[in-house]
């Protein structure tokens, strides 16, 4: 998966390959990272070193999710 076990970018990519992916309180919840460090590590590592297509939504309630399609 590119990430080593246990760590907090496998935690992030085990969140947003769910179905229904994960929410950005969700991501810093389980990080302790602020908004704009899951969003940088959304963008850069995920995206552009391992090449994932990151999924953005807004929902109803007005919640951003991300999800990554495997």
């Amino acid at each position: 998966s590119g990430a080593r076990e246990g760590s907090k970018s496998a935690k992030v990519l085990d969140l947003v390959k769910r179905p229904d992916g994960a929410t950005l309180k969700e991501l810093m919840k389980a990080t302790g990272w602020q908004a704009h460090s899951v969003r940088g590590f959304l963008s850069g590592a995920v995206s552009k070193k391992m090449g994932l297509t990151v999924a953005s939504a807004k929902g109803v309630d007005g919640e951003r999710t991300y999800s990554v399609k495997v």
